[in-house]
């Protein structure tokens, strides 16, 4: 007989205890939630709301198979699950009360539980327009050639013109989010080490942040080329120094997402060395009351 059963904590050091080792076993498909848990335990739940996170791990026989978080404001994420999987996690949560703004997973996942959710909630899924694309570095191959300055780390002087272009990054993707000197710590774009592309005289073109070593992994994100600085190889060039920067770290996997809807982008990372490792979607969820269905 199968034991499976969800259990839900809103303890991240529990979480981590109890499901960290199955993160850690598959860390490119586990990116997010490995990324988030350790977001929340450097910055204390507080950080994200008066609303407590909730983690949750689905266990058979004292071993961890599947795994979900979430947090205040954002979409349900969760690790890869089976369609009976995704069908019991929306039952245990749609009988608990849970109103699901959206869900994030690789699109497979996704699917399975915005059809679940639907079918227990009777709330209704829109999938977003954004798609992406789960990419891991192979091997790491620069271009060449690379185009004229050098690559170096943020300096306390280019704060102001960082956090302008990662605004202007979350517009390009969808986030809404304020950025500006009082808001930019509470944001996920703060936690970040950011490389910029300078030319000869010195003027930053691009940059590219990479998040901490989680997991003997890191993940590269953002990258941004200003729209009349692009065509000069400088998103190539500026990628491929924060990706040889997180191998140097010590990172074993380096990863990053790509909005497929951007075919440049897509071709350039291949170019880099990295291989697709998933597809990943978002479905935005109606104000459905749970238990509806």
């Amino acid at each position: 007989m199968r034991t499976d059963a969800w259990h839900l904590t809103e303890d991240v050091d529990d979480f981590l205890t109890r499901a960290g080792d199955f993160l850690r076993s598959r860390p490119g498909l586990h990116v997010m939630p490995l990324t988030w848990a350790a977001r929340l335990r450097a910055r204390g739940a507080d950080a994200f709301g008066t609303e407590a996170p909730v983690f949750g791990m689905l266990e058979r026989a004292g071993e961890v198979h599947a795994a979900f978080y979430r947090l205040p404001h954002r979409p349900l994420g969760l690790t890869p699950l089976m369609p009976e999987q995704a069908d019991t996690l929306a039952a245990h949560l749609g009988a608990l009360g849970h109103v699901l703004p959206a869900v994030s997973a690789d699109h497979r996942t996704a699917t399975a539980f915005a059809d679940a959710w639907q079918r227990h909630t009777g709330a209704t899924p829109k999938i977003r327009d954004t798609r992406v694309r789960l990419y891991r570095l192979d091997t790491l191959t620069p271009p060449e050639p690379m185009p004229a300055g050098r690559g170096r780390l943020l300096g306390e002087q280019d704060q102001e013109q960082v956090m302008y272009w990662c605004g202007e990054f979350a517009k390009a993707v969808g986030e809404d989010v304020t950025m500006d000197a009082a808001s930019w710590a509470g944001t996920r774009f703060a936690d970040k080490r950011y490389t910029l592309w300078e030319t000869p005289d010195g003027t930053p073109v691009s940059v590219a942040g990479m998040n901490p070593l989680i997991g003997g992994q890191i993940q590269v994100d953002i990258v941004y080329t200003p729209a009349h600085l692009r065509g000069h190889g400088y998103a190539g060039a500026v990628t491929a120094e924060v990706s040889r920067a997180a191998l140097a770290a010590g990172a074993k996997d380096v990863v990053l997402f790509a909005d497929l809807a951007n075919p440049t982008s897509n071709a350039l990372y291949q170019r880099l060395g990295y291989r697709p490792l998933a597809d990943w979607g978002v479905y935005d969820f109606s104000c459905a009351a749970p238990g509806a269905g």
